[in-house]
């Protein structure tokens, strides 16, 4: 997660880069969002999550950033149904890299109404 590493990294020649979200085998997720997202952000070069990933709900998380990739070991192994964890893995994996490719909307500090006919009274408004 450290930008400065990283960014040196690349310009010696690293055609890729895998940040951890947290200590291997901690099952943590994303310990520094910012640090990750701000990596992400500035490098551009394949980037895969190698350590830290406990739950589904973590590597869609990273995936959703921009992440290309997640290597997981530990999470799946201690499972009590891996077969069944890893198959959890693989959809929350697709589903945050549609995510990102969707182009998910920018998180808000403020409420802010998304339709037209907010505001409109409900007998003013035309049906279809």
């Amino acid at each position: 997660e450290d930008l400065v590493l990283c960014k040196r990294l690349v310009d010696v020649g690293c055609e890729a880069v895998m940040p951890w979200a947290a200590p291997i085998g901690t099952g943590k997720g994303a310990i520094n969002p910012y640090a990750l997202r701000l990596l992400r952000e500035r490098i551009d070069v394949p980037m895969i999550i190698d350590a830290g990933i406990g739950l589904p709900s973590h590597a869609c998380q990273v995936m959703e950033w921009g992440f290309d990739g997640v290597l997981l070991n530990t999470a799946v192994a201690q499972a009590a149904d891996p077969v069944a964890l890893a198959s959890a893995f693989a959809q929350a994996i697709a589903a945050g890299r549609l995510a990102y490719l969707g182009g998910a909307m920018a998180e808000r500090e403020s409420a802010e109404a998304s339709t037209p006919v907010v505001g409109t009274p409900f007998w003013h408004h035309v049906a279809d």
